[in-house]
């Protein structure tokens, strides 16, 4: 029992930190996404429009996989950081990309139009899964 008690003593300010800079890391993924897309899911949310609710929750577990793999391969808070940021800037890249293929998505997602914001958000887990596969080592 002493040997499970130590180890708690030394690993919990570890654990404590590394999760805490994942979901800092989460909040400003989640942040910048609303800011730098041309459609604010939140505010389309708060109308009741579920094809936004569908892209902004696809979004934030699309951020939410790549930083667990990170989470779960970390050696120290930089690892979170970089591979965090790294998931962030493809969220972003994967809504631009997917705009240009789908002509007018902010303007689809904004009419609660479910197939662009199903399409968007399949494509962003798609890519999520695939990050997390990377950094997963």
């Amino acid at each position: 029992m002493q040997g499970i008690l130590e180890t708690l003593y030394l690993g919990l300010p570890i654990l404590l930190s590394h999760f805490g800079i994942a979901l800092l890391m989460l909040a400003l993924g989640i942040v910048l996404y609303l800011v730098i897309t041309p459609v604010n899911e939140y505010q389309l949310i708060k109308e009741g429009n579920q094809a936004a609710a569908v892209t902004l929750g696809a979004a934030m577990l699309g951020i939410t996989l790549p930083l667990a793999a990170a989470l779960g391969g970390s050696i120290n808070i930089w690892d979170i950081v970089v591979w965090g940021s790294v998931a962030i800037a493809l969220q972003l890249l994967v809504f631009f990309l997917v705009d240009r293929i789908l002509s007018g998505l902010a303007d689809r997602i904004r009419s609660n139009e479910i197939s662009a914001a199903l399409i968007l958000g399949a494509t962003k887990l798609s890519i999520a899964l695939l990050n997390a596969a990377a950094i997963g080592y």
